[in-house]
């Protein structure tokens, strides 16, 4: 039986194309480790979840690209289906780099302007990689850019220009700016930025088969996040939210043995992972 045509042949494309059909989310995880590969991994196999794994271009210089091919190796084998994504890819170097890895990723997003991006993506389908965009700046702090004032630091998407945007790039899926921030927010927090009327709007104008993003979850509280989804959102973003058990058992255990901390630390951020794929994003039991 032949495979699928790109880009339904695409890993990440078919886990958010079931989690669509299932009205449900799939978490992307950001690593910065073999154990946060395992604590995703394990949460995601306990919980009979999809996933997605997050690198930022930081690991293709700092870890190299054996660690590239480890990660996705790892996560393929997993016994329910996990994709790895590069996140954040602002520099047109780095999106070129991780095009030409033997093992790439999944997916990657590119941060840029319409012919840049849409350039990644003509070249990216070459190798089977589906592309995630940012449209506008989403403000905040993550990965360089300054902590926001205000919410007006970051542009607000146009539903039209959504539309617009896609249409011209082919993009695979979009992360739009809903009031939502990298990194720390504003006094209110998302509960007193987040644009969710917005949001339906850009769902509603961008084809359906081109799924949603969800940038800057920190510290939105569980049921925000269980709107956007109902809001049609499928790819939500995790990284802050879900470390603090993990960092607090490192701090907890570092004088303890080396195996003893690197168990205690993987174990808690499974937990945390697995306790949103229950109780957040509807994904348990979906794999």
């Amino acid at each position: 039986m032949s495979s699928p045509p790109f880009p339904e042949s695409n890993l990440t494309h078919q886990i958010l194309a079931r989690a669509r059909e299932g009205g449900y989310a799939v978490g992307a995880f950001n690593i910065y480790s073999a154990l946060n590969l395992q604590a995703i991994i394990q949460a995601a196999e306990a919980n009979n979840s999809p996933a997605i794994i997050q690198l930022f271009p930081w690991s293709l210089h700092f870890h190299g690209p054996h660690f590239i091919s480890y990660a996705v190796s790892a996560a393929h084998s997993a016994s329910v289906p996990i994709a790895v994504h590069l996140d954040h890819c602002t520099l047109p170097s780095d999106a070129e780099l991780a095009l030409s890895l033997p093992v790439t990723f999944d997916s990657i997003m590119v941060d840029g302007e319409v012919e840049y991006v849409k350039d990644i993506v003509e070249k990216a389908a070459k190798r089977g990689v589906t592309v995630e965009a940012e449209l506008d700046r989403i403000a905040g702090g993550e990965e360089g850019l300054p902590p926001p004032e205000k919410v007006d630091d970051g542009k607000m998407t146009d539903p039209k220009e959504a539309a617009e945007f896609v249409k011209k790039t082919g993009v695979h899926f979009l992360a739009p700016g809903f009031g939502n921030v990298h990194g720390g927010y504003p006094m209110g927090g998302p509960e007193g930025c987040w644009d969710l009327e917005r949001l339906g709007e850009i769902r509603n104008m961008v084809p359906e088969e081109v799924e949603m993003v969800l940038h800057g979850t920190t510290p939105a509280g569980d049921e925000l996040i269980k709107e956007v989804v109902k809001s049609g959102v499928r790819k939500i973003n995790m990284n802050g939210m879900v470390r603090k058990g993990y960092v607090n058992a490192m701090r907890e255990n570092v004088g303890a043995s080396e195996m003893k901390w690197q168990q205690e630390a993987v174990r808690a951020y499974a937990e945390d992972v697995g306790r949103v794929m229950r109780e957040v994003l509807g994904s348990a039991g979906k794999a």
